[in-house]
C-alpha cells in the first residue's frame, strides 16, 4: 500500500478513536509528559513551528459545529459541536506525519475534520458493528504495527558509529577514488546515408539483401575499430584528444560536433562497468581501445586522488544505513516466510524472464552515439 493510502487509513483509525469521545465543551488540556511530547521535536520541524505558536495547548484549534455524540449533550441549550485542542491536533500530526510542513497544517486539519465528522456519523448509524468492521480494524491495527516496526528499524539503522564509517572507508578506498579523465569516443558504425545521399549515389534504387546488409555492417564496424586503434596510438604519443575525436566523427560521417573529451573529475561508479577499468591506470597512461555496445572508447587518466573521509562521510553513512535496514528487513522476512496452499491459490507462476528467441516483438533499437541527436 502506498504511503498516501496508509496515512489515510491511519488517519481514519485515529478518527474512530476520537469519535469515541466527542466533546460538547472545550477539550481538557494534556499535562505532564504528554504536553512535553506534543511540543518537543528536532530543530526545523513542523512541531517546532507549532511550539512557537502563542495558542495555548488546551485551546481549540478545530471546531466542528453540528457534529457530536448526542449522549454527551447534557442540556438542549448546549450547542452540538466537537472541538480538537492544539495539543490533540499536534499529537495526531506527530503520530501520522511528524515532519508535516507548517504550510500543510491547514489542509491536513480540514481533511482530519472531514474524516472525523464522517466517522462520528457512521458510528451514530451503527456502522461500527459487525464482522466486516472488525476485520477492517484488525487490518488497520496490523498496518499501524508494521509501520511502527519499520520506523523503529529505520531509527536503529541510522545509528552508524564513526568507527563503522572509518572502517568502511578504509575497506573500500577504490570506491572513493576520483580521477580527472579525458575520453575519445569513436562511433561503432558510420552514420547511415540520408535519403538525399541515396538519391545521389543511386543506392535507393538497389535492393539490398539481409545478408548484404549484415556484411556491410560487419565491414563498417571493422573499419571503425581500425580507426580507433590508429587514434589510440596517436593519443598515446601525446596528440590532442579533442582533435582526435573530431577525426573519429569525420570518419563516421557524423556532421554534428563531437562531445567534450574532458570528463572532469569522475568516480568509478560514474563509468559504465565495461569501462571502469580505466580507473586502474596511473596518471598519464592511455587505455587500450575499450569496445562497448555503442562504440569504442579511449581514456587518458590525467590525475587521481582519494576523496577525503570528511567529504565521503555522509555518503558512507547513507550506504551503511541502507545496508543495516536491508539486513534487519531480511531477518524479519526470513523468519516469516509464508507457505501457501497450492490447491487453493494455484501453482506459483514462474518469474517473467527475457523474451525467448523467435518470440514476437520488435527488435531493440540500436543505441545512439553520445553527442548526437
Amino acid at each position: 500500500m502506498t504511503r498516501h493510502g496508509f496515512l489515510c487509513l491511519l488517519l481514519t483509525a485515529m478518527a474512530w478513536g476520537q469519535a469515541a469521545n466527542p466533546k460538547a465543551t472545550p477539550a481538557t488540556p494534556q499535562t505532564g509528559q504528554n504536553n512535553a511530547a506534543a511540543t518537543q521535536s528536532a530543530p526545523g520541524t513542523a512541531a517546532e513551528s507549532l511550539e512557537e505558536s502563542k495558542v495555548p495547548l488546551d485551546a481549540p484549534v478545530i471546531t466542528i459545529k453540528g457534529v457530536c455524540d448526542p449522549s454527551a449533550t447534557k442540556s438542549p441549550a448546549l450547542e452540538c459541536r466537537t472541538e480538537i485542542s492544539r495539543a490533540e491536533f499536534e499529537n495526531v500530526v506527530e503520530a501520522v506525519q511528524p515532519n508535516l510542513p507548517a504550510r500543510a497544517r491547514r489542509q491536513f486539519a480540514n481533511r482530519y475534520a472531514s474524516i472525523l465528522a464522517m466517522s462520528i456519523r457512521a458510528k451514530q448509524m451503527g456502522l461500527d458493528k459487525g464482522p466486516d468492521y472488525e476485520e477492517r480494524m484488525k487490518l488497520a491495527r496490523m498496518q499501524v504495527l508494521a509501520n511502527a516496526l519499520n520506523k523503529d528499524l529505520q531509527q536503529k539503522a541510522s545509528e552508524v558509529t564513526d568507527k563503522e564509517i572509518s572502517d568502511y572507508y578504509q575497506a573500500n578506498l577504490q570506491k572513493f577514488e576520483q580521477a580527472e579523465m579525458l575520453r575519445i569516443y569513436v562511433p561503432k558504425t558510420p552514420q547511415l546515408p540520408t535519403p538525399e545521399d541515396k538519391k545521389t549515389t543511386g543506392e535507393d534504387k538497389k535492393a539490398v539483401s539481409p545478408e548484404e546488409q549484415q556484411k556491410r555492417a560487419k565491414e563498417s564496424e571493422e573499419k571503425m575499430k581500425n580507426e580507433a586503434d590508429k587514434l589510440r596510438t596517436r593519443a598515446a604519443a601525446g596528440e590532442d584528444f579533442g582533435k582526435l575525436e573530431e577525426e573519429a566523427f569525420q570518419a563516421a560521417g557524423i556532421k554534428s560536433a563531437a562531445p567534450n573529451t574532458s570528463m572532469g573529475k569522475v568516480r568509478r561508479n560514474v563509468l559504465p562497468s565495461s569501462q571502469a577499468s580505466a580507473m586502474d591506470m596511473k596518471p598519464g597512461e592511455v587505455s587500450q581501445v575499450i569496445a562497448d555496445q555503442s562504440g569504442f572508447f579511449i581514456y587518458k587518466l590525467v590525475s587521481k586522488e582519494a576523496l577525503p573521509l570528511d567529504q565521503a562521510r555522509d555518503e558512507i553513512k547513507g550506504t551503511l544505513r541502507s545496508e543495516h535496514l536491508q539486513q534487519e528487513m531480511k531477518s524479519v522476512q526470513e523468519a516469516s516466510t509464508p507457505t501457501l496452499n497450492d490447491e487453493y491459490f494455484g501453482p506459483e507462476m514462474p518469474p517473467r524472464g527475457p523474451m525467448t528467441p523467435g518470440a514476437q516483438g520488435p527488435p531493440p533499437a540500436p543505441p545512439k552515439p553520445p553527442g548526437t541527436k
